[in-house]
């Protein structure tokens, strides 16, 4: 079948990519998050081309699936915990370690493994699968920006998938008979020249499309190990599972001799990445990656514990102080304190709050405070700053509570916070519409005179709703 793109003489990795990249956008083909631009795109149609996993000879007879934390992958990831197999996903950026094992709940429904599936399912049903660990994976499934007919596949550029699989056969994880799947949009199937492979990259044996099954018979072969003279020094720093590979690769004799600095092509060739993303970069919050998911270094993961814990008992100190706010006030207080104290939340609630704890004192004595509810149940909150973001819609700070499917954002005055209420109307995600108000309880000092009483945006429909949101905490209480 002739490629949609075509692919011109002599392109790089990177010319392909962006090609993808800006087609996919152009030609709207793609859901949240978005833009696609430096991710494995969640393409429309994912999921029915993830279906198609199961209908795979190969599937039926594997026990465990690697598949890779992509949003576009979730359908996959649900097929293999439907099929009652193990499903092992690797950690985000090989962060702190190389596997989870995703453990549903005994009994678990089909509602029930649609969350296990979900990016936020595989952190709160998961067990670290460690690189000691015996492992054996039949099948693998990993995201794509481009594949080829012959099996050839380029990845976003970060070559995570490379080192997992390269990782998983240093351990003795997977061998010449697993097979490789990966599952893209019919217009990601381009050319790909052979010469742009390395020995590191990784290939595939099957390509699922919304529209094709396609077997590729590739002939070229899989990654045998971590190629250690690929890497530096400065890779090794951030992924701290590769030095403790390589620690056990030097002890058994083996050459682990590392390169004297990173490649230059790649990064040369991400510094020419379209103006958006540069102008947008300096706009993430210090937690969050390139890959638009919220992250920490680990220093930087405990010293943010270390403060959230401090926080605490002032945290509610301060919340019983604030006694002059009635009704909702007086529940959202309650509520934050007793989100910290919950099990889920109080992972997500420092991760957030660490961000809080570093810009506490930069906040203006006064705030005007956005009340956004109806978060779809899953979403992360990277996911939540990226369409924030392409709204233009910046806080001073962004509490969130996505255990309660809301987020307050934080204005130094009430006409910024008028200008993000008019950005956010119309706001969906993942097909569901968001409500976007001003709050009725404020995390700071109260500015006098007319500003605190914050009117409603102008909108008809939204005051109409408002009511009804705004009283959402004691419907909260309830449903806990």
């Amino acid at each position: 079948m002739e490629s949609v793109i075509k692919i011109n003489p002599g392109a790089t990795k990177w010319d392909i990519r962006q090609k993808i990249w800006d087609y996919i956008e152009e030609k709207n083909l793609a859901n949240f998050p978005r833009p696609v631009h430096n991710r494995i795109p969640n393409f429309k149609g994912a999921f029915g081309a993830c279906a198609k996993l199961s209908e795979l000879q190969t599937f039926t007879q594997t026990a465990e699936v690697k598949v890779d934390p992509d949003k576009p992958l979730e359908g996959a990831r649900l097929a293999v915990l439907q099929a009652r197999k193990t499903l092992l996903v690797p950690t985000p950026r090989l962060r702190s370690g190389l596997f989870n094992k995703i453990t549903p709940p005994p009994g678990a429904n089909k509602e029930q493994l649609r969350v296990c599936a979900s990016a936020q399912g595989v952190k709160d049903f998961s067990v670290p699968v460690d690189l000691d660990s015996k492992v054996k994976v039949d099948l693998v499934v990993v995201g794509s920006v481009a594949v080829s007919e012959k099996g050839l596949r380029i990845g976003k550029g970060e070559g995570f998938a490379d080192m997992e699989y390269g990782m998983m056969a240093s351990m003795g994880a997977v061998n010449e008979s697993t097979v490789v799947v990966t599952v893209v949009h019919d217009c990601q199937v381009v050319d790909i020249s052979e010469d742009l492979m390395g020995s590191h990259d990784l290939t595939v044996d099957y390509i699922l499309t919304p529209t094709r099954v396609i077997k590729t018979d590739c002939q070229v072969p899989k990654p045998q190990g971590i190629i250690w003279i690929k890497l530096d020094a400065e890779k090794l720093e951030k992924i701290p599972i590769l030095k403790k590979l390589r620690a056990l690769e030097e002890k058994a004799g083996k050459d682990v001799t590392l390169g004297a600095a990173p490649a230059a092509a790649e990064p040369a060739v991400q510094a020419s990445q379209p103006k958006r993303q540069t102008r947008r970069r300096p706009r993430q919050n210090a937690q969050q990656d390139a890959g638009g998911e919220s992250r920490q270094e680990p220093q930087q993961e405990r010293r943010a514990e270390t403060e959230q814990k401090a926080r605490q008992r002032p945290a509610r100190e301060r919340k019983e102080s604030r006694g002059d706010g009635k009704g909702a006030n007086e529940g959202e207080g309650r509520k934050t304190v007793r989100d910290k104290s919950k099990g889920n939340s109080r992972e997500q609630a420092p991760q957030e709050g660490g961000g809080e704890a570093a810009s506490q004192q930069k906040l203006p004595v006064s705030v005007t405070t956005v009340y956004l509810g109806g978060i779809p149940a899953g979403l992360r909150v990277s996911e939540l700053k990226t369409a924030l973001r392409e709204r233009e819609v910046v806080p001073l700070r962004l509490t969130w509570h996505g255990a309660q499917r809301r987020a307050f954002l934080d204005y130094s005055d009430p006409q910024g916070a008028d200008q993000a209420l008019e950005a956010l109307q119309g706001l969906s995600l993942n097909g569901q519409s968001l409500q976007a108000e001003l709050a009725k309880s404020q995390r700071g000092a109260r500015k006098p005179g007319p500003s605190h009483k914050r009117p409603r945006p102008p909108t008809a429909p939204k005051s109409k709703d408002a009511p009804a949101d705004s009283q959402s905490d004691a419907a909260e209480k309830t449903e806990e």
